[in-house]
């Protein structure tokens, strides 16, 4: 509400300014000069009111900017009769600040198109029938019927068998996404399949959509260090901005040409190009599921150097998966698999439930189990359609069958290996391991393209598993068996020789991530304290989103500071040119206005930037918890 009062009163600024100059070159023309007169100065005093009171409101802040220039361009103009220039400036400034509020508003139109589509309401199963109920009703554990068309009102799990849903609002993946039952589906993506059940998970202050508003309306109010830099520059632009006024006036004795020179000083290339650059930045970077908390983060990103990522859910999947079944009995591997699953439908363990996703994945029909005992970090014991079976660890199983655990072939450094007993004899074995994420040695090479030099692997797992995982990765370096503050210090250590990128996605991770310079969190999947404490969260659950986000942070950054560079050397150029007496006041005013609508149209390249998106297969959508299998962990 607040912005629109703004852009109103900017609208009404520039509309009354642009009546006073059109105003006055009518009578004019008509041979009427001192009416001319008049309604210029008319035209002129409402945006020069406007802009002295930024101005003091900005010196509150403790903030001195380029604005002083446009005020002493305007007031100089008025006090030596140059009335037409002072209503030239007068649209030119009204105007560009109205550019410059349109820019930026287009700049976060994808953020805004993400906002515009939460719904209001939701339909909830309740004794046998369907109701309408409003968002903050939703409780965990409600069951609700997601229609065609209807976008995902809370984070959930597929209650239905398959359900298709579109998530390019949130992700820019375009293509639907076939999620199995159990997935886990985002608030705000559209069901673009039939009619399926949602499970929620969370309430809806507490979903995903919830986060991106906070996040947003967070970017929205930041101010990045180019943004202060910039700042700086003016008060130098400034000093250099007068002298050159003050000595063609004092050389000359025509103080006309000291207002021709501040008249082509306004300083628009300065106050615009960087806050319009870097807020398309991160739009665009919004667009392919990378969200940034601000320009400040988007800023330090472009010079990352740096890069530390943890192993676990971050560079592997974190989801452990069956790489084999060892059957010893003779029993069918698709047997083994089914039984076993259904006494893990008990346990929440990370590694039962991957069981429980693979067998309901092969379409198995998985039966209630009975008298279910769990014992943590061990194993379950219990019945399962009238049979005695005991799922676990191999040294858990072994001693309750009365066999002796021997070394088994398959299990590899990272593996993990689940026996299963089955009315008092070893059925056989589960081997699953952490695989690395497809796709994450082209990520690396791309990163490294755009400039990362320093690629290192900081995790709590062995050094045996942290090597084997990533064999071939050609990291430059590995830190196994590291705690949470061991992982701090290893990001400040390296901050030493500039600016570092941390990548996790536990909760074990968010203190390091508070610690780098910019956090990045696996959003989709990870825990909510490490998406707090980062600045960067990917809301798709693919790391190879990095590079497209670090690009996009490359070349927003690098087209603000070509705004710069050009709209402030023009001005320098067309300043020298009104000093020596080339330009007339009313001449520089338009210059100006020209040379400020080209660093705006530059600064909206910004959204057009177009990152290498590396094509790589997405990751079965099936319901799992993360897991550190190095550390052995077993059901």
């Amino acid at each position: 509400m607040e912005q629109n009062r703004t852009d109103r009163f900017k609208t009404a600024i520039l509309l009354t300014a642009v009546a006073g100059l059109t105003g006055g070159l009518a009578f004019y023309v008509a041979g009427e000069p001192d009416f001319a007169n008049l309604i210029w100065i008319a035209g002129v005093v409402p945006a020069l009111a406007a802009l002295v009171v930024e101005i003091l409101r900005s010196i509150g802040r403790g903030e001195v900017g380029l604005d002083i220039v446009a005020a002493l361009s305007m007031s100089a103009a008025l006090v030596f009769g140059e009335t037409l220039a002072a209503a030239v400036v007068a649209v030119m400034y009204s105007g560009g600040t109205f550019l410059e509020a349109f820019a930026e508003g287009r700049a976060r139109r994808e953020m805004h198109d993400l906002l515009s589509r939460v719904p209001r309401t939701a339909t909830r199963h309740r004794n046998g029938g369907l109701e309408d109920v409003p968002l903050d009703e939703i409780a965990p554990g409600d069951r609700l019927l997601i229609r065609q068309g209807d976008v995902v009102p809370v984070d959930g799990m597929v209650a239905s068998d398959t359900a298709f849903v579109d998530t390019s609002a949130l992700t820019g993946e375009s293509l639907p996404v076939r999620l199995a039952h159990g997935a886990d589906a985002m608030s705000g993506s559209t069901n673009a399949g039939e009619a399926f059940d949602l499970t929620a998970t969370r309430e809806a202050k507490d979903s995903t959509y919830a986060g991106i508003v906070r996040l947003v309306e967070e970017a929205q109010a930041s101010k990045a260090p180019m943004s202060r830099l910039a700042d700086r520059w003016s008060l130098g632009f400034l000093a250099v901005t007068v002298s050159i006024a003050f000595a063609a006036w004092w050389f000359t004795g025509d103080p006309i040409r000291a207002v021709a020179v501040l008249v082509v000083a306004t300083p628009c290339p300065l106050i615009l190009a960087v806050p319009v650059a870097l807020v398309a930045g991160l739009s665009r970077a919004a667009h392919f599921g990378v969200l940034i908390k601000g320009a400040g983060p988007l800023e330090t990103m472009a010079r990352i150097r740096t890069l530390i990522l943890d192993k676990t859910g971050t560079l592997t999947d974190g989801r452990p998966q069956i790489v084999s079944i060892d059957s010893h009995d003779g029993m069918a591997e698709g047997d083994i698999l089914r039984i076993a699953a259904s006494l893990d439908q008990a346990s929440k363990h990370p590694v039962a439930q991957a069981i429980v996703a693979a067998a309901k994945a092969q379409g198995f029909s998985l039966p209630v189990p009975s008298e279910v005992a769990e014992f943590p970090g061990e194993g379950l014991v219990g019945h399962v359609e009238g049979r005695s079976v005991i799922v676990g660890g191999d040294g858990f199983v072994a001693s309750r069958v009365g066999r002796m655990v021997g070394d088994h072939p398959a299990k590899g450094a990272g593996s993990v290996l689940v026996a299963v007993a089955v009315d008092g004899h070893m059925a056989g074995h589960l081997v699953m391991s952490d695989p690395l994420r497809e796709g994450a040695g082209a990520m690396l090479e791309g990163l490294r393209r755009e400039g990362i030099s320093h690629i290192l692997l900081a995790t709590g797992d062995r050094a045996d598993v942290a090597e084997r995982v990533t064999e071939g990765l050609g990291l430059d370096g590995l830190r196994a068996g590291l705690t949470p503050d061991q992982k701090v210090l290893l990001v400040l250590s390296e901050r030493k020789h500039g600016p570092v990128m941390m990548v996790g996605d536990g909760v074990n991770d968010a203190p390091a991530l508070a610690a780098a310079d910019v956090g990045v969190a696996m959003g989709a999947r990870g825990a909510a304290a490490s998406a707090e404490a980062a600045d960067v969260v990917l809301l798709v659950d693919r790391i190879d989103r990095l590079g497209p986000g670090i690009e996009i942070a490359r070349g927003a950054r690098r087209i603000a500071v070509e705004s710069v560079v050009a709209g402030i050397g023009l001005s320098v150029l067309g300043m020298i040119a009104a000093a020596f007496g080339y330009l007339t006041p009313v001449q520089g005013a338009l210059l100006q206005e020209v040379i400020d609508v080209a660093v705006i149209l530059n600064a909206l390249r910004a959204l057009r930037i177009a990152p290498h998106d590396p094509a790589t297969p997405k990751p079965k959508a099936v319901s799992s918890g993360q897991a550190d299998l190095a550390q052995g962990a077993t059901p």
